[in-house]
């Protein structure tokens, strides 16, 4: 915790960084990639140029500081363990937080000027180095956990081994790792960063995509929205670069959300690409508890944009107490053979999901779906612990830390 004179100085300058926190991230940024353009590497240029990252980022610091000053009573280690998953899934190192510390402190002077007294940079620097701390001593473990060294790259080249036109707008891949070695494990809800070098020595770009295949098996799995815009470099590569045979970089399974969590009922929720957690539980729960009671609602625009739909036969088959709900907006052809789904035209209605009051959740999806979803659920009496969700992507679920 803070020391009791740096509590008082945060707590008095509090509403000065709150009030001009995205000029000071956006500065942040500028004099970072200035002195090493090489970092440009870990971040997604599409947050960048959105102001997306920016915005994420002061919140998340006025917010830390606002739990470290007792002005807050979010709970920050589930917050802490995303961020500290995140950052393991990119290969963020320790000395990475000495270079964020130097330039964000010299940020908030440059922005705040006169302001900032000495007493108010050495309170501020406590703030970010107590922050730092926890995510590195996190991310260590997470590290170890992977069975990387001290210093280890993350980065395993892999191959891929297949490749399906789901949709229009969607590509499955099956990978292997490249060395013969082992597939790492990993649990239904976890996901794989992967690196990609652009055309053009445009350096590199990482996004994190979900496993979607089944736990255990010799390969893995994951499905690509193809994305526009410049968040897109990333799928756009995969999609029009990436055949079978090719190469590419993947880190070891991260994410701290389980999306099979508890024993008894499970309900899970996604829409459009939002689904593939969904697909690694079902694909799970085939093999190792067929018989649990499991609820999924999917939303998406129509049939042929459900991606993964072609699997659902086979899943159903296993799972003799799945129920699947089907929202589309364009009902045509909704219907598949194998699959006893009810389909409803529209958006998802939370008063109308199947609900268990003692069911797990797990929500994937844009974050207006799920923040509507939670919300539903929440207001019909399901416990705000059991309610579990995956964000891609700075921002958060209302009600928590962005």
């Amino acid at each position: 915790m803070l020391n009791q004179p740096s509590a008082a100085v945060v707590s008095a300058t509090l509403p000065a960084v709150r009030a001009h926190g995205e000029a000071i991230t956006r500065r942040f940024y500028q004099r970072m990639f200035d002195a090493h353009p090489e970092l440009l590497d870990l971040f997604n240029r599409g947050n960048q140029a959105s102001g997306a990252q920016q915005a994420a980022l002061a919140a998340a610091v006025v917010a830390y500081a606002e739990h470290l000053t007792g002005r807050s009573a979010m709970p920050w280690g589930p917050v802490l363990d995303r961020i500290a998953h995140k950052h393991a899934s990119l290969g963020i190192t320790p000395n990475q937080y000495t270079i964020v510390g130097r330039h964000l402190l010299a940020a908030v002077g440059e922005v705040l000027g006169d302001a900032v007294t000495p007493q108010v940079a050495a309170a501020w620097d406590e703030v970010y180095w107590l922050l730092a701390c926890e995510l590195v001593a996190r991310e260590a473990r997470l590290y170890a956990g992977a069975g990387l060294a001290e210093g280890e790259s993350v980065w395993r080249p892999w191959r891929v081994t297949a490749r399906r036109q789901e949709t229009t707008d969607v590509v499955s891949f099956t990978l292997t790792p490249d060395d013969g070695g082992a597939v790492p494990a990993f649990v239904p809800g976890q996901y794989t960063s992967v690196a990609v070098d652009l055309d053009g020595g445009r350096g590199q770009q990482i996004r994190q995509y979900s496993l979607a295949g089944r736990p255990g098996a010799d390969h893995w799995r994951i499905a690509v929205k193809r994305v526009r815009g410049a968040d897109g470099l990333v799928s756009t590569h995969l999609h029009e670069h990436v055949a079978v045979g090719g190469p590419l970089r993947l880190s070891p399974p991260f994410g701290e959300v389980s999306a099979v969590a508890g024993d008894g009922p499970l309900l899970l929720v996604s829409a459009g690409i939002g689904l593939t957690p969904a697909m690694a539980a079902l694909e799970h729960l085939a093999v190792a508890t067929p018989r649990r009671p499991v609820v999924m609602v999917h939303a998406d625009r129509a049939g042929a944009a459900h991606a993964l739909r072609g699997d659902l036969p086979r899943l159903h088959a296993a799972l003799p107490n799945l129920h699947t709900t089907l929202w589309y907006e364009d009902t045509t052809d909704a219907t598949l053979p194998g699959v006893p789904a009810e389909v409803t035209g529209g958006r998802v209605d939370p008063e109308l999901i199947p609900l268990s009051l003692d069911a797990h959740v797990h929500l994937c999806g844009p974050l207006p779906f799920m923040n509507t979803v939670r919300g539903g659920l929440l207001r019909r009496g399901v416990p705000v612990e059991r309610i579990a969700y995956e964000v891609f992507g700075p921002g958060m679920l209302r009600g928590e830390p962005n």
